[in-house]
């Protein structure tokens, strides 16, 4: 399994002269396959919008979009196409595209050359029912200035949804927030995502809006990067490869969730709870002995042990250890979180009060990670106090700090936010684009705990692959739910009620999804209930 790589504005534009240079697929080729699946996602996104204004850059974004155009106006909208500048001079590709709008019907072209020209032009297109921004993609190189920066400055304005064809124009690809961009209400990029697409904060209006990858023709090998960043989502085929016929609980480990204290039963429960709905084929709970009733209580399938038992026993034919949800930092959790990891020779999944514990102790139980598996899932207050720096300095260097402790302590590093970081001993960093700020709730972290120890219950031999196919449903499953209950009720056990949605979703049209792709499954849903209905 390929992962998806993250490319620099830099790295995309060798790809596109590799692809065309060493393959032999032209630009003009790329640029037809990545009008179409515009034009494609336009309809399928955005049904019934027939008035359809799209505002054309001179480059090879504007190509793109001269092609969505053409398409567009084929499949039997309305559509008007604003060159912004001159027709002369356009690159011979582009003037392809240019020229090909000629022969089609119902699109109306425009060229406007000066400020009054697009100012009077745009005036008249109000009641537009969506914009296609193809002003400028990944080639942007410096702040949009005359009539690109006046048309951005009206987008911000427009009422109609704005489809971003590549980036919102004004984004610098390389950059993760822009000051002075265009709003997008859904963005296509192809071949794969830049730095924007997976970093980027704010690139869409709403955290739910779409942002997809579509694939237009550049071979595989021509995507070289050496920025060692990739995307989480391609892990998630390890879940979707059907289970064997012949398979038993015992193919699938068994994990231990070691935690718990008074007050915070439910971390213990809900990570255990989560490792059991993800697919471990058994679960067992160690808390301690007086509150052990209250956490097996939470589910007739989960096992349970006594906190206080020797460590060996508690291990005993256990294949993943997950440590410190609810488990407090008393001197007897600390005595007891030393002697699980000194005995454990199984992967570890560390996170709560075991990383507190853990960033207290580091020095001395550091000398003992060597050769082992562990997995560390901290929150930014957590990842500030183990790398002894504060939470501001943290989060002005997330990608920085998280490949430098995973390759100082050779651990997997999960650092929780937005934009989710697995960073991985080799210095490679794999970015999640799931997820949405209705997680921001107690209890979301321990149920990541428990998905992350099942995947590498089930799936031993591809750690990395695991963890990270973890993360993108952990994100996934929150998606489904902030769609069914709304970003302020959804609860943390909510997501553990949408993790079998979130398994069975499958990418469609040849698109990946980064973002989005929990609500445009939940829409396609509703849609056909009432297809259904007035046939009925």
């Amino acid at each position: 399994m390929d992962s998806m790589q993250i490319l620099t504005a830099e790295e995309m534009s060798a790809c596109d002269r590799l692809t065309s240079e060493q393959f032999g697929v032209s630009m003009s080729r790329l640029m037809l396959a990545a009008g179409r699946a515009v034009a494609l996602f336009a309809r399928k996104s955005f049904p019934g919008r027939k008035r359809i204004l799209v505002l054309c850059g001179r480059g090879h974004n504007g190509g793109d979009g001269m092609v969505a155009a053409r398409e567009l106006a084929l499949a039997g909208n309305d559509v008007s196409l604003v060159l912004l500048g001159e027709e002369a001079g356009l690159r011979a590709e582009v003037r392809d595209c240019w020229n090909g709008l000629a022969s089609t019907p119902g699109v109306v072209v425009s060229v406007c050359r000066t400020p009054e020209e697009l100012g009077e032009l745009l005036a008249s297109k109000r009641d537009v029912d969506l914009i296609v921004d193809a002003i400028v993609g990944t080639g942007l190189q410096a702040a949009l200035r005359g009539l690109p920066a006046m048309a951005v400055d009206w987008l911000g304005r427009a009422n109609a949804p704005v489809l971003a064809v590549d980036l919102p124009s004004g984004w610098n690809a390389d950059a993760t927030s822009a000051e002075e961009a265009a709003p997008a209400d859904a963005v296509v990029t192809f071949t794969v995502p830049k730095l924007a697409h997976a970093l980027g904060n704010g690139l869409t209006r709403r955290w739910s809006d779409p942002v997809i990858v579509a694939p237009i023709g550049s071979p595989r090998e021509a995507v070289r990067s050496q920025t060692q960043l990739h995307w989480t989502g391609t892990a998630k085929s390890l879940f979707e490869a059907p289970r064997a016929a012949n398979a038993h609980k015992g193919s699938f480990g068994h994990v231990l969730v070691a935690g718990g204290s008074a007050g915070k039963t439910g971390a213990v429960a809900m990570a255990a709870m989560a490792a059991m709905r993800t697919g471990a084929g058994l679960v067992t709970a160690a808390a301690p002995a007086a509150l052990l009733h209250s956490v097996a209580g939470f589910a007739p399938e989960m096992m349970s042990l006594p906190l206080e038992s020797d460590a060996a026993a508690l291990l005993e034919r256990k294949t993943v250890l997950a440590i410190g949800p609810g488990m407090g930092t008393s001197d007897a959790a600390r005595q007891i979180f030393r002697e699980l990891l000194e005995a454990c020779t199984v992967p570890v999944v560390i996170d709560a009060d075991g990383l507190n514990l853990l960033a207290q102790d580091l020095s001395r139980i550091s000398s003992k990670m060597a050769g082992k598996q562990w997995i560390l899932t901290p929150h930014p207050g957590e990842m500030a106090r183990l790398a002894g720096i504060g939470v501001a300095e943290l989060e002005a260097n997330r990608l920085a700090t998280a490949r430098s402790f995973a390759r100082q302590y050779q651990v997997t590093l999960i650092l929780k936010g937005h934009r989710t970081l697995v960073a991985h001993p080799d210095g490679s960093v794999a970015v999640n684009t799931t997820g949405n700020p209705g997680m921001a709730k107690g209890g979301s972290g321990d149920v990541l705990t428990g998905m992350v120890a099942a995947a590498l219950a089930q799936f031993p031999a591809r750690p990395k692959d695991a963890v990270e196919a973890a993360v993108h449903l952990h994100g996934l499953a929150g998606d489904f739910a902030a769609a069914q209950w709304g970003e302020h009720s959804m609860l943390a056990t909510d997501m553990l009620q949408c993790l079998p949605a979130a398994i069975r979703l499958r990418d469609a049209d040849g698109w990946t999804w980064l973002q989005g792709a929990a609500q445009d499954a939940i829409r396609h849903k509703q849609d056909a209930s009432l297809r259904k209905e007035s046939r009925q």
